[in-house]
């Protein structure tokens, strides 16, 4: 039986050296995710070019898959999944804020933003926020990086069977094991011990597989230490991406369909393991 590589990816929409896209490799085997290595991506066209290549991978992206259904059509937009995408991804990111801080203003408090059925269940930002954070811009980059490496994204269009794109979210898995608090910051200010603790804290349920997912990460002392002391939160993201792919892997190899996605609306996507 094919045993794929797995890829956790904490995506930015505006990668730099000092903030570069991460990508997390790995294995699965038995009930454990080993984490493999950790690279780094500064530009998105050195990402995709790097999604492009042949491969043999399940991957966790953090990063909008879709649009919400009730934004697509009060603004007319196609409802087509591919469609609505090939017109979102001509518009220019002065335009996407435009039309929906429109869409919002004419919405009552509290109702603003519209949301994504998985948005939910995931514990999820709005993927038409564009800020804090720029999920609308991440959705704006990443998808058409995505859909030109020729990769499959379940439930929502075919591809190469051998490379695999799901929507992760790492906050869901976080959650689970610190609830409210938190555990990284990019403000150095805010990089404080209680954010320390708390990465240490959740690597360690994640090595004892305290969580639903029932998955155990398996790391060396040094990789252990890297996720600790990064306190931007992103490699420990992408390891959080990484697992939520192993689940949706085991889910595919034990016949449970789709990666263990349920049946969604095909225009916004789901969150796996949501």
């Amino acid at each position: 039986m094919r045993t794929p590589t797995l890829i956790g990816c904490d995506f930015s929409s505006a990668p730099t050296r000092r903030k570069p896209i991460v990508v997390a490799h790995g294995a699965l085997a038995g009930g454990r995710v080993a984490l493999a290595r950790i690279d780094g991506f500064d530009t998105l066209d050195a990402w995709g070019d790097w999604l492009a290549q042949p491969g043999d991978w399940v991957g966790g992206f953090d990063l909008p898959f879709g649009l919400p259904r009730e934004l697509v059509q009060q603004l007319g937009w196609p409802t087509d999944w591919a469609a609505c995408m090939d017109h979102y991804a001509a518009l220019s990111r002065t335009d996407i804020r435009d039309r929906f801080a429109a869409f919002c203003a004419a919405r009552p408090v509290g109702q603003k933003f519209a949301h994504r059925a998985t948005d939910g269940p995931a514990g999820s930002s709005p993927s038409m926020k564009w800020v804090n954070p720029p999920v609308a811009f991440m959705l704006h980059a990443g998808v058409p990086r995505l859909r030109a490496a020729g990769v499959s994204l379940p439930r929502l269009s075919g591809g190469d069977p051998k490379r695999v794109a799901l929507e992760a979210y790492p906050g869901l898995l976080a959650r689970e094991v610190l609830g409210s608090r938190s555990y990284k910051s990019d403000d150095k200010a805010k990089q404080t011990p209680e954010r320390l603790i708390a990465r240490k804290d959740l690597v360690e349920a994640l090595e004892q597989g305290r969580t639903r997912l029932g998955l155990r990460l398996k790391l060396s002392h040094a990789q252990r230490d890297t996720l600790v002391d990064d306190a931007s939160g992103d490699r420990l993201d992408a390891v959080l991406c990484l697992l939520q792919a192993g689940w949706a892997q085991q889910q595919q190899a034990a016949g449970h369909g789709c990666h263990g996605l349920p049946e969604c609306d095909p225009l916004e996507g789901w969150i796996v393991t949501a």
